[in-house]
């Protein structure tokens, strides 16, 4: 049975929620424009696997409107009561580089104590790249959950503020190698005398994996 923008409709409408969910992932094949239409029902279903599939689905169909999109995602991010809808909503809205929505997701960021919710804003403001992320990611290098800070160091490279060479240094000698490989990958988009100073250093570091990503971002 082919798909079309009826057959998708219909299990929008339907009772089981999963056909409803099945009506989102169906939405892939057809025409971006007419499944960023069908796609508003779903961003407010009742079942929040629903809400969830759709509200990531926008991170793609989001450019058939930015302006609704926006909105949209704002309003799943500040309003919906399921943490990972939330988190779905600040990646979508990296993924769209909505700068627009940078002090909802600072206050989010604040007010949340799920670390999946902060750790969707933090990649969201490096996908972003927008300057005043910088004293939120620096900030969140400070997390007690290690993925929240790892995902700072990443998006501390991704802005790419030089500011943020300084605060990253000390992190390259962290007992962690996996904070060590990621301070690496981070180095690698600043071309400061310190930065390369430190992909130097890391390059000989005892971890494989740090030392070859620290070579790689070297150009060596």
């Amino acid at each position: 049975m082919s798909i079309t923008p009826e057959s998708v409709q219909t299990l929008l409408r339907s009772d089981n929620f999963g056909e409803r969910l099945s009506a989102v992932n169906q939405m892939r094949q057809l025409d971006p424009a007419v499944a960023f239409d069908l796609i508003q029902a779903a961003v407010v279903d009742k079942n929040a696997r629903v809400r969830y599939a759709a509200v990531s689905q926008l991170g793609s169909l989001g450019h058939q409107n930015l302006a609704l999109a926006l909105e949209v995602l704002r309003r799943s991010l500040l309003e919906d009561p399921e943490f990972d809808v939330q988190a779905a909503a600040a990646d979508s809205l990296g993924a769209l580089k909505l700068t627009e929505a940078f002090e909802d997701l600072h206050a989010v960021y604040n007010r949340s104590s799920e670390w999946i919710v902060q750790f969707s804003i933090v990649a969201a403001l490096g996908e972003m790249g927008d300057p005043r992320g910088f004293d939120l990611l620096t900030q969140a290098l400070q997390s007690e959950n290690e993925l929240v800070k790892t995902a700072a160091i990443g998006a501390l490279g991704e802005l790419g503020d030089e500011r943020a060479v300084d605060v990253l240094l000390p992190y390259a000698t962290d007992t962690d190698w996996q904070i060590r490989h990621r301070v690496a990958q981070a180095l690698s988009h600043f071309s400061t005398p310190e930065a390369r100073s430190e992909l130097e250093r890391l390059s000989q570091d005892e971890v494989s994996p740090v030392a070859q990503e620290a070579k790689q971002s070297l150009g060596s």
